[in-house]
């Protein structure tokens, strides 16, 4: 496809870190959301940063401000260009709290956008491509680019079709035939008011979908600018939040459009969503495919060892890079970079996100008497759990969300969405039964 109307060199992309990530407590506690482990080896941002890759957008912002230390490492030292293309980048640009008249935290998204603007406006563009760091999909930007310039739209905004049951969790928007944005409703119950932003027939034709379907158009938190229209729409101070201030405002008052997105698209910023989409990369025919080589996911090349599994049986697993598995049966389940598995470990339905270093043997040896190693011990069971990096399982331990209540926090763990989280760097003595 010709794409000589989303030239890089108009576009800069910038990826909102988010908040504090409270949805994603405990995974968040002690890092940045974007900088949560994903399927294995990857990060949260390393999709949308991909994304504007793979797309030929190189020059690439990360606005973020809580506990970001971790994040600006993975970045740093996975997104490098070339020395002489200092035109490509992929830069952070954290919120730094001082006195007198200079930036302050973060009020929202659109804060975060004009905090910095004056440090964009430093780098030639026409467009700004404002995208999420907590979500899992595949999208070519220069297609929402494309249709953008197309329509002359001053903003553009992202949408995905979805039933009536998810609608309540969405932005609904109403479109005419053009696909101008006339309406906007935040998370609309009311079935009266549901009823009232249903895809026409027309509409869904117009999408290849069965006109007896019921859909409607939920924003994805991705939008498109001009970048005179942002510049206006953000010199309201009071306007900090894309969602809920701007978008709202430029239907009423400008030409908004909406793009039309109808792959797989998963807003992974609570737990029970980030369990079940790292699940379903474990399945034989996953809805997100990680194997597409036209399209790649980047991330930090570690030069790890290959992983030895030995006298174990695994099933719908993914392993990652350099970990030891020695006498276990896995099911369904994500190893991460440098886990060890211990004799006898049986797990099910679990993330285990790995390790960040490998124990030396002097460690080892100098480690108090009663400190399990890194990892996962002997005999073990761990079942519909999330084991965060660094963790010490002792052996004959009990890790079960079964008869588990929706939330609930403890010394050791914290339960959330019914799901069992073990938290970075927890130790888990001997016998313990959780």
């Amino acid at each position: 496809m010709d794409h000589r109307l989303s030239d890089p060199s108009r576009v800069i992309s910038l990826i909102l870190g988010g908040g504090a990530g409270t949805r994603l407590f405990p995974l968040t506690e002690k890092r940045a959301k974007p900088a949560v482990p994903l399927a294995g080896k990857y990060r949260l941002v390393d999709i949308p940063i991909s994304l504007c890759i793979n797309s030929g957008y190189k020059r690439i912002f990360i606005l973020t401000q809580f506990l970001s230390s971790s994040l600006h490492r993975h970045v740093t030292r996975s997104y490098r260009f070339d020395d002489y293309l200092p035109q490509d980048f992929v830069e952070i640009m954290a919120a730094a709290q001082t006195s007198g008249d200079g930036p302050d935290w973060y009020q929202g998204t659109a804060d975060a956008v004009r905090q910095n603007l004056d440090h964009f406006k430093t780098h030639e563009h026409d467009l700004v491509l404002i995208l999420s760091g907590d979500q899992l999909y595949r999208m070519d930007f220069r297609e929402i680019i494309d249709s953008h310039i197309k329509s002359k739209a001053d903003v553009t905004v992202a949408t995905i079709p979805v039933s009536r049951e998810p609608a309540s969790g969405f932005g609904i928007m109403q479109v005419d035939d053009e696909r101008k944005i006339t309406r906007f409703v935040e998370k609309p119950t009311e079935d009266k008011v549901l009823d009232s932003l249903k895809l026409t027939a027309r509409g869904l034709e117009e999408l290849g979908r069965d006109p007896g379907e019921e859909l409607f158009l939920a924003s994805m938190g991705i939008y498109v600018f001009n970048r005179n229209v942002l510049e206006a729409a953000l010199s309201n101070a009071e306007h900090t939040d894309f969602g809920k201030h701007i978008i709202p405002d430029q239907i009423e008052t400008g030409k908004t459009h909406s793009y039309v997105y109808q792959g797989y698209w998963e807003d992974i910023g609570t737990i029970k969503a980030f369990y079940n989409a790292n699940l379903d990369i474990c399945q034989a025919i996953p809805q997100f495919n990680f194997f597409d080589a036209l399209s790649p996911i980047y991330s930090r090349a570690r030069f790890l060892p290959a992983t030895k599994v030995v006298d174990s049986q695994m099933s719908k697993v993914v392993v990652a890079d350099g970990c030891i598995i020695s006498g276990a049966q896995i099911n369904g389940s994500i190893i991460g970079i440098r886990s060890r598995i211990g004799q006898g470990a049986q797990i099910d339905d679990s993330i285990i996100m790995g390790n960040d270093a490998y124990e030396t043997r002097s460690e080892v040896n100098d480690a108090p008497i009663d400190e399990p190693s890194l990892g996962v011990g002997e005999n073990c069971v761990i079942k519909g759990a999330i084991v965060d990096k660094n963790v010490r399982i002792g052996n004959n331990v009990t890790i079960s969300n079964e008869g588990k209540i929706e939330d609930e926090d403890s010394d050791y763990y914290y339960v959330r969405d019914g799901i069992v989280i073990i938290p970075k760097s927890a130790v888990i003595p001997d016998g313990t039964v959780i």
